[in-house]
């Protein structure tokens, strides 16, 4: 089956990640940002096509927000190395809880794939919210490669809020699962009770 318009771009969002990295790594944080900034385009237009040209797929369900936590770790292990050249730096806490609340929610979708069958897990608007501000902390700290002086006031807030969030939105998923796991149980146990009457 050949590849959307909307997958495409999606794949395109993947393929700046290297990029970035290199750009950051090398010392060239401007043209990071702009390559950074090319993918979050991309983000917002593979949503756009898909919905006005009624591409919407299932490879797209699972490659959007594969393409958009890959771009956001890449960016935050990168940020995080004191030796990268940029203005400012993520904290390293910050990278550590990130990334650890992203394996939590994967072995949680495995253990409900194991117990249930179900392997669509869409993310919720929390979910959405915490992916969201991450691309900005990321932004705000890129952004303080051209003007320092902005960044300065609004990096630190943005970085804990940003921070609230994702614990936030982290544990609203580990409920939100429980909760899935229970009516999945409570389903079975009728069925069982049904067959043996």
């Amino acid at each position: 089956m050949p590849l959307t318009y909307a997958n495409q771009l999606t794949i395109l969002r993947m393929a700046f990640i290297p990029c970035f990295v290199l750009l950051a790594i090398y010392g060239h944080a401007r043209a990071a940002t702009i390559v950074f900034i090319l993918a979050g385009i991309t983000d917002a237009l593979d949503g756009i096509v898909a919905r006005k040209l009624e591409q919407k797929t299932l490879l797209g369900s699972y490659l959007d927000p594969m393409a958009d936590k890959l771009l956001v770790t890449a960016a935050f292990v990168t940020l995080t190395v004191p030796s990268v050249p940029v203005s400012f730096h993520v904290p390293v806490w910050f990278t550590v809880t990130t990334i650890s609340r992203d394996v939590l929610i994967a072995l949680i979708a495995l253990i409900i794939h194991l117990r249930t069958g179900q392997t669509q897990f869409p993310p919720s608007f929390l979910g959405k919210c915490a992916t969201a501000a991450q691309l900005l902390t990321v932004g705000s700290a890129l952004v303080g490669n051209f003007s320092s002086k902005l960044v300065v006031v609004i990096f630190k807030p943005v970085v804990y809020s940003t921070f609230l969030l994702t614990l936030t939105s982290g544990v609203h998923y580990l409920f939100r699962s429980v909760k899935l796991i229970e009516s999945y149980q409570g389903v079975s146990d009728g069925q069982k009770r049904d067959q043996n009457s």
